[in-house]
């Protein structure tokens, strides 16, 4: 199993969710964050209007999900292409190791519990 984390631009993440429903993912969470990488901080306006900065921080969503180690590819692909602009800061996606899995409700171990 693994466990695949994007980190996606927040105006982007009902075409992410559409996408990871389409490739069959049975379930996910998403956290809204703030970081900075590759993209353009937004400028904000103070407040009367007369001043301006730049935000310390880009806000985003990260969304994380666990799949079985057949379907990391097709999640990849469908975030990567219902986000996809091509301009910095479209986010980036992990893949790390998922050792065990256990389902509260069910009781259910492993690729079961997904």
């Amino acid at each position: 199993m693994k466990r695949i984390e994007a980190i996606i631009q927040r105006d982007q993440l009902g075409a992410a969710a559409a996408a990871l429903e389409k490739a069959g993912v049975g379930g996910f969470t998403v956290i809204d964050t703030k970081g900075r990488g590759s993209g353009e901080r937004p400028t904000i306006r103070g407040g009367r209007g007369t001043s301006s900065y730049v935000a310390e921080y880009n806000t985003a969503a990260s969304i994380i999900t666990i799949v079985d180690d057949s379907q990391v590819d097709a999640v990849m692909s469908a975030i990567a292409d219902s986000v996809h602009t091509g301009k910095p800061g479209d986010g980036i996606i992990t893949v790390t190791n998922v050792e065990d899995v256990l389902n509260i409700s069910s009781k259910k171990k492993g690729a079961e519990a997904l």
